[in-house]
């Protein structure tokens, strides 16, 4: 789940995980990736339960900006393909599902 507003980047763990809470409407212990993005686009924050604990991670892009959503108080899901092209700093909006391929029925 992504958080689409700017979060105050000072934030850990456990301050993020009130925000999945509060803000999100959301269980930080759920097992689900929860991303959150800093004023400037270039970096990023994910927290989210291995089953042991809540893990973070940060990114920051050397070059260029991460592609974000309209800034707007929303929460929009991913696939997982548009989370990875999300964290590498690709256009993930650029990826769809893959389509069904119908397998032609032998005649018998």
């Amino acid at each position: 789940m992504v958080a689409t507003k700017p979060v105050d980047f000072r934030k850990g763990a456990e301050g993020l995980a009130s925000l999945v809470r509060e803000e999100m409407r959301a269980d930080p212990f759920s097992g689900a990736v929860y991303v959150f993005r800093a004023k400037r686009a270039d970096r990023v924050k994910l927290i989210f339960w291995d089953g042991t604990g809540v893990c973070l991670f940060a990114k920051r892009l050397e070059d260029g900006k991460f592609q974000w959503p309209k800034l707007q108080d929303s929460v929009m899901r991913l696939s997982a393909a548009q989370f990875s092209a999300l964290i590498e700093g690709l256009d993930w909006r650029r990826v769809h599902d893959a389509r069904e391929t119908q397998t032609p029925v032998a005649a018998s």
